[in-house]
């Protein structure tokens, strides 16, 4: 998370809201030789205080020991390079604007048994979005198959204990400063998503 408190003025709810619709992110904990990092969808749950997900048996997170295990999951936004030029006032510098949501907590493995639910769970929860498209489910597999998949996969629980985000948007510079970039940014940026993350700069009320 970025040190400056005033990219860290977006209540919980919104950093929740967030994380719950972007649902990918980066599971990262501390393994026996250094950090062990995994990219996963996952599913927050209705309270925010847990998080469903599933990793294929050989990932080495999968392989620790029983227990919880402290862990972060990371959400990232919409993100682009800020020129200096773009502020058009004189002694700026470089930076890089970014939405980003952390989650901290631990990680716990469920049964395997609740493995097909958490995959119903979670596909229906993608599926859904996915308009006008009638949704894909667990039933349009081979019973067969879908068992030998099913032994690949192991299922997660996280537990929720922090939220935190940053929305680095140049709330720091005056207004006219600040859009000048944003037009730039829309027009010339290099990043992911760039003309979203453009007009939340433009638009600070809304995010």
């Amino acid at each position: 998370m970025h040190p400056n408190q005033v990219f860290h003025d977006v209540d919980t709810a919104k950093n929740i809201a967030f994380a719950r619709k972007r649902a990918f992110g980066v599971l990262a904990l501390n393994g026996e030789d250094g950090p062990l990092i995994s990219h996963i969808p996952f599913l927050l749950g209705d309270d925010a205080t847990t998080v469903d997900l599933h990793l294929v048996r050989s990932n080495p997170i999968a392989r620790m020991g029983a227990g919880s295990h402290a862990a972060k999951i990371l959400v990232s936004g919409p993100d682009s390079y800020v020129s200096p030029d773009w502020y058009a006032v004189q002694d700026q510098v470089p930076t890089w604007n970014y939405i980003a949501v952390h989650l901290t907590g631990t990680l716990e493995r469920l049964p395997q048994e609740v493995m097909h639910d958490m995959l119903d769970r979670q596909s229906a929860a993608y599926e859904q979005q996915l308009h006008p498209k009638k949704p894909w489910t667990t039933g349009k597999m081979t019973p067969e198959v879908l068992e030998k998949m099913m032994r690949m996969i192991v299922p997660f629980r996280f537990k929720v204990t922090g939220v935190d985000g940053t929305w680095k948007l140049g709330q720091n510079k005056v207004e006219a400063v600040r859009i000048s970039a944003a037009e730039q940014m829309a027009a010339h940026g290099i990043g992911s998503e760039i003309e979203t993350i453009a007009a939340m700069m433009r638009d600070l009320d809304h995010i």
